[in-house]
């Protein structure tokens, strides 16, 4: 038994707690996944972004209780240097957490209006123009990244940025979101990490369905 412990809710709705396990698995610290019940309160105002206080994903570890992406993402880096969640260069650190906190606190008619499904596919998915400014700026955001660090990740090798603009990559997957060649190369580096394809086969095992989430159109 690991001496970690991460509380998830749904693979297949929960934004966060892809975040949050992906960050642990990329630190390379052993954890045992504690998974919460699709009813359970606390899970479905994660999912459903109905509560301004997400106790979900939570990370216990040697008597620490972390339940906050960035905070998580903090302490990883701290216990687990060597796994390099954050850039080593000063100036590109403080790029990757100016852009981690956008993504935690921004961007909210795009998590409103294409809300992570990674078992649906919506081809042709009408976007409205508030949710395409968002795209458009994380569009503007990888690009940038890609462009200084030359890939295939955000910052070169793998970091904090690509687990929290992950769950991002699926909603672009599921909603049919149209990239330009660098970025769909970006997307199809996300999307085939290991940990990724383990995290999609589990999701797409999931049974419970979250009906507020069932995107018609």
């Amino acid at each position: 038994m690991a001496n970690a412990t991460l509380t998830i809710s749904s693979k297949n709705y929960s934004s966060w707690s892809l975040r949050g396990w992906l960050l642990t698995k990329f630190s390379g610290l052993e954890f045992d996944e504690v998974v919460t019940a699709p009813d359970d309160a606390s899970a479905r105002a994660e999912i459903l972004l109905l509560s301004s206080s997400i106790l979900v994903p939570c990370l216990r570890h040697e008597g620490a209780v972390v339940w906050d992406t960035l905070a998580i993402a903090e302490y990883l880096n701290e216990i687990m240097p060597e796994a390099m969640l954050l850039p080593a260069d000063r100036i590109q650190r403080a790029h990757c957490r100016s852009i981690c906190g956008e993504i935690h606190s921004g961007f909210t008619t795009l998590r409103a209006s294409l809300p992570v499904n990674i078992k649906g596919h919506f081809p042709n998915f009408k976007v409205w123009s508030r949710a395409q400014a968002d795209i458009d700026r994380i569009c503007t955001i990888w690009r940038e990244c890609l462009s200084k660090s030359g890939g295939p990740f955000l910052f070169g090798t793998r970091s904090m940025a690509d687990a929290m603009y992950a769950p991002v990559v699926t909603r672009f997957v599921t909603y049919d979101v149209k990239l330009d060649p660098q970025l769909s190369a970006y997307a199809s580096t996300v999307m085939n990490l290991p940990e990724m394809q383990e995290w999609i086969a589990a999701a797409k095992q999931e049974p419970a369905d979250i009906e507020e989430l069932e995107v018609e159109y």
